[in-house]
């Protein structure tokens, strides 16, 4: 590629090279209860791998299962039904994205502006698929040589919850700002897809001793805490920071940021400069 090409026209095997499929699919065949993908949401969600596929006979992918989907089901059906006795094809996303080595970062960005999920699969050397994420893409962000700093990155509306708030309130709200993470008011501590399904996985015995989920308040949810930096790091450094954290999110003053804020600044025309 020639010199001064844009991070956004590069193919994800010049961006990735060796690593590109290091991070393999995790997966679950058809057929399988929701309680048992939730449980492996708990360990996967805002992680490297981000999303369960789902395989059919032949062990082929036909669909994915993350976050987004268990959110939407309990708003549609917030009971133990949900978890037990509903089969993970009943609830997923049919047809993942697949990419290859050759398809460009702003191609592999327009699929997940599509879906509205950053998660994509590639055919691996040991016969299944790995996986690509937003959080794999800080790999690149790590990378990349550019003046851009936090500052540089837009501001995003702070969204905030009270401890007394809702199930039914918290995850409405969650899909009418497009976040997956809303701090608690006046602190750094956050509530997420992933501390839902763990609440629901391991103290509320999946929804089996409620009748009103949505109504309960979400006090139950151990929440955990956004890293504050005081510093106006730039683009490779603070991508550097989250590709250390098990669940990135930064705070920088005002600025929220996830590595999806760095997979968006990285389709800048002016981030040319890259080492892998």
């Amino acid at each position: 590629m020639p010199q001064g090409t844009p991070i956004s026209e590069r193919a994800l095997g010049e961006l990735f090279s060796e690593r590109l499929t290091w991070s393999l699919c995790i997966h679950i065949d058809k057929g399988k209860e929701v309680w048992v993908v939730s449980g492996m949401l708990v360990q996967y969600l805002e992680s490297a791998t981000d999303s369960i596929i789902i395989r059919d006979e032949k062990h082929e992918p036909i669909g994915t299962i993350g976050g987004k989907e268990i959110m939407e089901n309990l708003l549609k059906n917030p009971t133990s039904s949900l978890f037990n006795g509903t089969k993970v094809e009943d609830i997923m996303e049919h047809n993942p994205v697949k990419v290859s080595k050759d398809t460009k970062y702003k191609d592999l960005m327009d699929f997940w502006k599509e879906r509205g999920r950053a998660y994509a699969i590639i055919p691996n050397e040991w016969g299944f698929y790995s996986a690509i994420s937003a959080q794999k893409v800080l790999e690149i962000g790590k990378g990349c040589k550019t003046n851009f700093t936090i500052e540089d990155l837009p501001k995003k509306n702070q969204i905030t919850f009270k401890k007394e708030d809702t199930f039914g309130d918290l995850i409405s709200l969650m899909f009418e700002n497009k976040s997956r993470k809303i701090l608690l008011e006046g602190t750094n501590k956050y509530l997420s897809d992933r501390l839902i399904i763990e609440a629901i996985s391991e103290k509320m015995k999946h929804l089996r001793e409620t009748d009103d989920f949505l109504n309960e308040s979400v006090d139950i949810v151990e929440l955990e805490e956004a890293k504050i930096i005081s510093d106006n790091l730039k683009i490779n450094e603070v991508s550097s920071i989250m590709y250390d954290m098990a669940h990135p999110f930064v705070i920088y003053k005002d600025w929220l940021v996830t590595p999806w804020d760095i997979c968006n600044v990285l389709l800048s025309p002016k981030i040319t400069d890259y080492e892998v």
